[in-house]
């Protein structure tokens, strides 16, 4: 269980194939905390630890994981936003996230709102995913907040702290991201579903 909340972004420093799976190794500030078998979002995918090497770590990627997200699309030197599993003692500063990427998204447009950022993403739209005006979303990772939902894409605003700590500086028109929709959303969606027959 996550909150959203970035801690900081990692370096891929190598990856192997290994049949269908992809190991990554990425350097973080906090890989000397880390223990095998720990649970860390990648991007907003929950990722098992199973090496540790100084201030490295390796993770492994399954063909699930990368054709659903934008892991496969990794390369060497790419900035991966890190989030550690959520405290029970924690503060839920962001929404929960489960670490489950729905789906990837592709930035249509990036807007200059003097000081901050807008953001507009696109989806296919796919079973109970949708978003609502001021709900929650995750977008590799990072929790935030929806403005102008519409069917098939909506426009998040970020912040310079968000822009400066996350891999956002980094997404452009045309760069894919990960979606995590709002799990309480995909509840009642399902729900609405289901009496509605």
């Amino acid at each position: 269980m996550f909150s959203g909340i970035v801690e900081c972004t990692a370096k891929v420093v190598d990856i192997q194939c290994d049949r269908q799976n992809k190991h990554f190794t990425l350097t973080a500030p906090f890989a000397g905390e880390l223990k095998i078998d720990q649970s860390v979002a990648h991007n907003g995918v929950c990722l098992t630890v199973v090496a540790l090497d100084g201030d490295r770590y390796t993770v492994t990627a399954m063909y699930e994981t990368l054709i659903k997200s934008n892991l496969g699309d990794l390369k060497v030197g790419d900035e991966v936003n890190l989030e550690r599993s959520m405290r029970p003692d924690a503060l839920l500063d962001g929404h929960i996230v489960q670490g489950h990427v729905d789906q990837t998204a592709v930035c249509t447009a990036v807007e200059d709102a003097d000081g901050s950022w807008y953001y507009t993403f696109e989806y296919d739209v796919q079973g109970d995913n949708v978003t609502v005006e001021k709900g929650s979303i995750s977008v590799n990772g990072v929790s935030l907040t929806v403005c102008d939902s519409r069917e098939g894409s909506f426009r998040v605003a970020i912040i310079p702290y968000t822009y400066e700590h996350t891999n956002f500086h980094n997404i452009e028109v045309g760069t894919r991201v990960n979606l995590e929709f709002d799990i309480v959303g995909k509840y009642i969606a399902r729900l609405m579903k289901h009496y509605n027959k």
